[in-house]
């Protein structure tokens, strides 16, 4: 193990990592028009420490608009998973593509250096962000329009409540208040060393080529959790790609199609992955007050709008919107989709039975088991904790509130019991496709230009174009007989020629020419 290699690697991995989360931190931002409260790239900085688990916290005087240090408390528990989602792809995959290198097996002690090279690296580049995302945010009333005069506003027969008013909002307009916002730098160091070595163990576990080390406990890692977990990884990615798609087609007849484009990079994993669980009968519960009910989408918004909080359940959208039932149907297609991906990647077990009842259970429990936990860990990751009494980020958030938590107990049985169905169909499905498991390859020798993977089906001449006969030969009656073997070489090194007369041994050809007459010497 070359030091200088792993140290490279590791800078590689965290680099490309921050730098894809900050590039969909600052387009976001910019999208969302927040850059015009303040500077970007503080803010930048902090919506990237808040993705992997940071903390944004306000400071400022705000009393020019009736508020003081106590109603200054702002508490946002929301992690931007759109940004987070495209760091966590790139610093798996680079560290992956790392560990490939390292054969068909990998020394433990060489995978924990690496791991943890990747960690110390990517805790301490966090805290740097974490120093930087600070900054200052004017807000002017000017720019809100409130100086302006307001129509039906004046004499309301109100004594001198009407006359008032107006002075009050000009003065208002005429405030400039400083506001602050800062991360915390020991709950965004806990953050990120929570976030970092969470991906890098999904990523290991869900990666069917990258080799792991030697052992009994490690081949059932290979054979037993890497199909399911691959498979809920391939399905949690499908999710997003929806919500991108249901993004693009919402801007694309909206008045404000840079906002929706903004929202959707910053947040779409959210959406996604808070409608997968919802939509198999997770309950949730929540409720929203203020502009931040503007962030939920329809008509989540409509059913939590009031006082008090209100069971979110696919029923209770569903009689607001009957299209919510869509929801349900594309999570039960995704779970499907999981369900044969786990099947399909299944290799087969030589001390086990390998008939189709037996198959369908394997893979029932492994991918229940797997659904259970990721339903629970779905269910913790989107939860949504906002209170707000100021502007931070550029969002204006007066008097608002948002919650919005799902039940994690019925997260975790309803996970497994839809797993379990998902597993067991697609063990079924794949079982009469295929007429059983994936064969068992040697780890050593795996396929490769000469050394071809183990077929699944018997070889057909119809459907593999190498397996047919050229015209020329399909057309002969005969095929041409195959050439004669060469014939073993003399003892005296020289080559034996049977066509002439003196061919083999040496006392061979004596005899043969004392036959025919010839001189005996």
């Amino acid at each position: 193990m070359a030091w200088g290699e792993v140290a490279l690697a590791s800078v590689a991995a965290v680099s490309w990592s921050l730098v894809g989360m900050a590039a969909a931190a600052a387009a976001g931002l910019h999208l969302l028009g927040a850059d015009a409260a303040g500077a970007l790239g503080p803010m930048t900085a902090a919506v990237v420490v808040s993705a992997i688990g940071g903390s944004v916290t306000p400071a400022g005087d705000v009393s020019a608009y009736g508020l003081d240090d106590a109603e200054m408390d702002t508490a946002i528990d929301v992690m931007p998973m759109g940004v987070g989602l495209f760091g966590a792809l790139l610093l798996a995959y680079f560290f992956l593509r790392s560990l490939r290198g390292a054969g068909a097996y990998i020394p433990v002690s060489e995978l924990a250096v690496r791991a943890s090279g990747v960690v110390v690296l990517f805790v301490a580049m966090t805290g740097f962000l974490a120093w930087a995302g600070h900054d200052v945010i004017t807000i002017d009333g000017a720019r809100w329009g409130l100086g302006r005069e307001l129509p039906g506003i004046g004499d309301t027969g109100l004594g001198g409540i009407g006359g008032l008013l107006p002075d009050r909002l000009g003065d208002l307009a005429r405030a400039r208040a400083a506001v602050g916002f800062g991360v915390d730098i020991g709950r965004s160091l806990t953050g990120a060393l929570v976030w970092v070595v969470g991906v890098l163990t999904i990523a290991y576990l869900a990666s069917p080529r990258t080799p792991l080390p030697r052992g009994a406990g490690w081949e059932v890692v290979r054979s037993r959790v890497r199909p399911a977990a691959s498979a809920l990884v391939a399905a949690a990615l499908v999710a997003v790609l929806a919500g991108y798609a249901a993004a693009a087609y919402a801007a694309a007849g909206d008045d404000h199609p840079r906002r929706i484009a903004g929202a959707a990079l910053l947040g779409a994993p959210n959406g996604a992955w808070l409608g997968l669980p919802l939509g198999l009968f997770v309950p949730w519960e929540g409720t929203a007050t203020g502009p931040l009910a503007q962030a939920l989408p329809d008509p989540v918004d409509e059913l939590l709008r009031g006082p008090g909080e209100r069971p979110v359940t696919v029923g209770a959208l569903a009689e607001l919107d009957g299209r919510v039932w869509l929801l349900t149907a594309g999570a039960a297609a995704l779970m499907l989709y999981a369900g044969v991906l786990t099947a399909a990647r299944t290799p087969a077990e030589p001390d086990r039975r390998t008939g189709a009842s037996a198959f369908a259970v394997r893979c029932a429990l492994r991918l229940g088991a797997a659904t259970a936990l990721a339903f629970a860990l779905l269910v913790r990751l989107t939860g949504v904790s906002a209170g707000a009494s100021l502007s931070v980020l550029g969002i204006n958030a007066f008097d608002s509130g948002l919650e919005l938590h799902g039940d994690l107990g019925m997260a975790l049985a309803l996970g497994a019991a839809w797993g379990a169905a998902a597993g067991a169909a697609g063990a079924l499905l794949v079982y009469g496709t295929r007429g059983g498991p994936r064969p068992v390859r040697n780890v050593q020798e795996g396929p490769g230009p000469y050394r071809p993977a183990a077929p699944y089906r018997p070889p057909n001449p119809d459907t593999n174009p190498y397996l047919r006969l050229p015209q020329d030969l399909r057309d002969a009656t005969t095929l041409p007989p195959p050439p004669s073997p060469a014939p073993p070489p003399r003892r005296d090194g020289r080559v034996s020629d049977p066509h002439r007369p003196d061919a083999g041994s040496g006392q061979g050809g004596i005899h043969r020419a004392r036959a025919i007459g010839g001189p005996e010497g």
